[in-house]
């Protein structure tokens, strides 16, 4: 037999183990076999490993459900006179808040912000409608996606409102918002505000 007949054929494998290449959150955390209770809302949840694309979707209309809930919410959290456009401190505070929400749920955290997200969108808001010059209450359905928005929105306000001149930190806020949402705890902010939305959409009927 030649040396030739004795090598390996090349599509053949050089062993039995097998190279994991799938990509984790912040290096961690598991994005596949998260759970969706709403399924309303679970395409406009996206879920990728990726914290940080730099604005690759900015200039597209309503490509911000492409974008990472994680990172959605990162920007959110953006949204204050203190954390304007530092990114780098607020994906270090939920990356911070995850480590907290895992330490006491040991859960998935991303598992966590789904749920936190899909408990605190409103499902019924009002606009305001004109008849002959005078405004009157209409309550209206909330979009999928627009539920998603008032969701992160809400725990955002939360957290500020929690961790801004107070001794909490914020990532321990944030932290204390998702866990609250995730159980639907009415004494959570975000929960609370989402309740009063469709509290005074119920009245406007």
């Amino acid at each position: 037999m030649s040396a030739e007949e004795e090598q390996p054929e090349p599509d053949q494998p050089a062993g039995d183990e097998e190279v994991d290449t799938d990509a984790k959150l912040f290096g961690r955390w598991e994005v596949d076999g998260i759970e969706y209770a709403d399924p309303s809302t679970k395409r406009y949840i996206t879920i990728t490993p990726i914290a940080h694309t730099m604005g690759r979707h900015a200039s597209k209309q309503f490509q911000k459900s492409e974008v990472s809930i994680v990172e959605r919410l990162i920007n959110r959290l953006m949204q204050t006179e203190e954390n304007t456009g530092k990114k780098q401190q607020a994906l270090g505070i939920v990356r911070d808040a995850f480590e907290i929400v895992h330490e006491r749920t040991e859960e998935n955290p991303i598992q966590v912000l789904v749920h936190a997200v899909e408990n605190a969108g409103p499902r019924e808001e009002t606009v305001r409608l004109k008849y002959g010059g005078i405004s009157v209450p209409k309550a209206v359905d909330v979009g999928p996606q627009r539920r998603v928005d008032q969701a992160l929105k809400f725990i955002a306000e939360g957290t500020y409102s929690a961790s801004y001149k107070s001794s909490t930190d914020a990532s321990e806020a944030l932290a204390q918002q998702l866990i609250g949402a995730a159980d639907y705890d009415v004494q959570t902010s975000a929960i609370n505000q989402k309740e009063e939305k469709e509290r005074v959409a119920a009245a406007a009927r």
